[in-house]
């Protein structure tokens, strides 16, 4: 069930899975404090229904901001999941090369200057993300 949507996300919501599915927004200059705003959305949907399970997918994401840019929306988001009862983020990676490896750095970042409460894992495809989320084995790996 669709629990929020603007021109920036969608957060599809399964509560017999606890899995919420937001598809990457688009990163241009001119909407980043939109998409600021809707993380700030986003972090309070994820408290209000004690969402546990997120997958970011970004395979139809494109990029025209600088590395820092890009690197700053990384960080307020995994800050603001940080705050709330997220256990589990899969990431399905982006289809652009550029765009992921600008991912992959952005994530290496994260994980290095933030200690994040929840488990990492990025996916080249949404199935595989979605099976990783399900687990319920303490073997997962960040």
């Amino acid at each position: 069930m669709i629990i929020f949507e603007n021109s920036i996300i969608k957060l599809d919501y399964d509560p017999a899975t606890d899995i919420v599915v937001i598809e990457y927004p688009d990163l241009h200059g001119y909407l980043l404090p939109e998409i600021k705003h809707s993380i700030d959305i986003l972090t309070d949907t994820v408290r209000s229904y004690d969402v546990k399970r997120v997958l970011l997918d970004s395979t139809k994401t494109t990029v025209s901001v600088t590395p820092e840019e890009s690197r700053e929306i990384a960080v307020y988001l995994a800050s603001a999941l940080a705050r709330t009862r997220v256990q589990k983020l899969a990431r399905v990676q982006s289809l652009d090369l550029t765009v992921e490896t600008r991912a992959k750095n952005n994530m290496q970042h994260v994980q290095q200057e933030l200690t994040l409460p929840f488990m990492l894992q990025n996916f080249t495809q949404k199935a595989q993300a979605l099976a990783w989320l399900q687990n319920e084995s303490a073997t997962d790996q960040i």
